[in-house]
């Protein structure tokens, strides 16, 4: 807003003024240009609720189901096929309609905008053309297998009404039972769509199976008799008179426990003709769907052979930098690998396999991030409020779930960001590694841009790029180390490169099971052996790459895509070069595909040197 009785707001007027005629000559089509602006952005507005009314439950995690749109705490998303092809005419739909945006009368930001969403959809849309699969839009959990240990409506909606959904007065436990009474038509729909894969000949792995038909008799067995989904809203309206317990228990023990069965139903039907053929290469289009998950995973054309050498080659340069460190601590004998997992067996880097160890975990990564947190002015210009927590993940998601995940909360800050630690085995984590896990999934990584995000238009907060995403939150743990955090401590060094080269050794597995028809015990042997990492946290990340096809290697090639453009802009702008300029152009342009991402890098170099 500008200030009428300023100085430079009076020269402005008195300017514009001097230039009537002018002004007059070019008024139509500054006109024009400011109408196909506002078009543009209000189109992606619009666009941006239409997917927000196919996933209520996006709307809920925002906090943006409020005033005239609160009918969507009430609902579901639609998990059927038909669900699914509405989602596809949308994404047709719009990016037939983009055309009519002239891009070159456009500001920077909304052509970035428009750049995200083609990018975004039509990538969508070539996955929703393959024979079968569960398809993100603008998002990083595509998966071949509907449902599966780390997939499907048993795992995401109970989880979702516990730390999602709000309960804070009588309409909001009203729309708690309504989605919950909703719960059973998402769960047959899914089922339906894997019978149909089934009949299509998509069968997953025997030993994904076998962990979904142990999670989701979990989650039939804590169902059948009222469980979480009863406590969660009983907890939640104490003080909110009705009878909220009994009327959750008739849905959970019945309609719920029904449609959790026949899908349990179906799972087993699946093992019994199921195989161990852990990749894509076994499957029926599975060469197709690989290239496909890949180019999703990375937004860019590599084959699997060309990532598959480069991240060997990166895995070769962390180790030549964890050598010396490893030396430096008496640790000379052996390859890297079985110093690191002689580093990660030593007693005093371990924390209890009891609840007093979980405990200690979240303390020592909170007081982790508590130190990032004083550092950060030194990165970033614009400063987040960080609003973060840091939770156990449901015990029923434990056996299918990697170590920990993240991101951020809703755009009001009312629902805060959380950090998810899989403390089932305790020992997946180390006192080494949780500084640069807790850099990576909460500051200044997942929770922290994705608060960045939910400052941009609708449409920029929904879609993201899984290079991007994860690149970043590599990203952030490299300023970890560069702000300080292993200053006199070269274990805690070691435990960000091991993390770095874990990522490193992703895009080799990720690529040997679905491209060079690896098997699941030699990747687990060989990711075990080359980063010395242990078997409890590395067999479930092989678990996790069968059913994520190429999302694994998002992570490192979005890393030194952002690595490289640093370097570029380091160079071109010299003595203008700041870290905090960069970084808030960075995370400030929003989640993008790594071509748009070097464009806005580019603009920034550029806007840097004008000045």
């Amino acid at each position: 807003m500008f200030d009428l009785t300023s100085p430079t707001r009076r020269q402005a007027l008195a300017l514009l003024g001097g230039a009537a005629t002018t002004f007059a000559l070019d008024a139509q089509p500054a006109l024009a240009a400011a109408k196909r602006l506002k078009s543009a952005e209000l189109f992606l507005d619009e666009v941006a609720w239409q997917m927000l009314g196919l996933s209520p439950e996006s709307a809920t995690s925002l906090g943006v189901d409020t005033g005239a749109r609160a009918a969507l705490r009430y609902k579901l998303g639609d998990r059927s096929q038909a669900g699914q092809d509405r989602v596809a005419a949308l994404l047709r739909t719009t990016l037939g309609q983009l055309g009519r945006f002239p891009v070159d009368k456009l500001d920077p930001a909304t052509r970035t905008s428009l750049a995200v969403v083609k990018s975004a959809f039509s990538t969508a849309l070539d996955g929703f053309a393959l024979p079968y699969g569960d398809i993100a839009v603008g998002g990083w959990r595509n998966t071949p297998y509907v449902v599966i240990q780390n997939v499907g409506g048993y795992l995401d909606i109970p989880r979702f009404l516990d730390s999602e959904h709000p309960v804070r007065n009588r309409a909001d436990a009203e729309a708690y039972l309504a989605r919950l009474a909703r719960f059973p038509a998402l769960l047959d729909g899914e089922t339906a769509r894997i019978r149909a894969a089934r009949g299509k000949g998509l069968v997953p792995p025997a030993f994904l199976l076998d962990k979904a038909i142990r999670q989701l008799e979990l989650t039939l067995k804590d169902a059948s008799a009222g469980g979480g989904l009863v406590s969660s809203l009983v907890g939640r309206t104490k003080a909110i008179p009705g009878n909220w317990g009994a009327r959750a228990k008739v849905l959970a023990t019945g309609p719920v426990a029904a449609a959790l069965a026949r899908q349990l139903r179906e799972l087993k039907t699946q093992r019994q003709v199921a195989t161990m053929d852990a990749g894509l290469w076994a499957r029926p289009h599975g060469d197709e769907w690989y290239a496909w998950g890949l180019r999703a995973s990375t937004t860019t054309r590599r084959t699997p052979e060309e990532i598959h050498q480069i991240g060997l080659e990166a895995l070769k340069d962390l180790q030549g930098q964890m050598d010396p460190i490893l030396r430096s601590l008496g640790f000379t004998q052996g390859t890297v690998g079985e110093r690191m997992t002689a580093l990660g067996n030593d007693p005093r880097f371990l924390f209890s396999n009891d609840d007093k160890g979980r405990a200690e975990v979240i303390a020592t990564m909170q007081g982790k991030i508590d130190f990032i947190r004083t550092k950060l002015p030194q990165a970033f210009r614009t400063q987040m409020p960080g609003n973060l927590e840091i939770r156990r993940l449901p015990i029923a998601e434990e056996d299918g779930a990697p170590g920990a995940y993240g991101g951020a909360g809703s755009k009001d800050g009312k629902i805060p960001g959380k950090i998810w630690l899989n403390l089932g085995d305790v020992n997946r984590h180390s006192r080494y590694s949780l500084a640069t896990l807790g850099f990576h999934e909460g500051i200044p990584g997942h929770v922290w841009q994705g608060e960045y995000a939910n400052a941009l238009p609708m449409i920029r907060t929904l879609l993201a790029f899984n290079a991007y995403s994860e690149g970043w939150a590599l990203y952030a743990e490299t300023l970890g180390d560069e702000l300080g955090a292993y200053e006199g401590d070269p274990v805690g060094r070691l435990g960000y490169l091991q993390s770095i080269a874990f990522r490193a050794c992703r895009l080799v597995v990720d690529t040997g099971l679905h491209a060079k028809r690896w098997t699941r015990e030699q990747a687990i042997k060989w990711f075990a052996e080359t980063n010395g990492s242990g078997l409890s946290e590395v067999t479930p990340e092989v678990d996790r790459y069968c059913s994520w096809p190429g999302q694994a290697c998002g992570y490192k090639m979005g890393h030194s895509e952002i690595l490289a453009q640093r370097a570029r802009a380091r160079a071109e702008l010299g003595a203008k070069y700041d870290l905090r300029d960069f970084d808030d152009a960075v995370v400030g342009g929003g989640n993008v595909p790594l071509d748009v991402l070097g464009d806005n890098v580019s603009r920034y170099i550029a806007e840097t040197k004008a000045r």
